[in-house]
């Protein structure tokens, strides 16, 4: 599995999502950011990004690391360069 394949899957599964997914193969890291979570703790973030993955997350990715935000934060994040 690629990060684009992965990136796909979570832009189509989360309304107006935006993902950034780098990674070799099987260990990734998933920046997504989508007004869905306002109001969501993260928990609950995660939950509905790894519910975009389907089986995949039981197959072809071994590792992902989760950084949800909502657009604000994500604003808030580039500006002081914390992402």
């Amino acid at each position: 599995m690629t990060g684009e394949e992965i990136k796909m899957m979570i832009e189509s599964g989360i309304p107006e999502a935006e993902a950034y997914v780098d990674g070799d193969g099987s260990h990734f890291v998933a920046q997504v950011v989508s007004d869905s979570f306002v109001n969501c703790p993260m928990i609950k973030q995660h939950k509905m990004v790894y519910a975009t993955l389907g089986d995949s997350m039981e197959s072809a990715i071994h590792a992902l690391s989760i950084q949800t935000y909502t657009r604000e934060a994500w604003e808030k994040a580039r500006k002081l360069k914390v992402m």
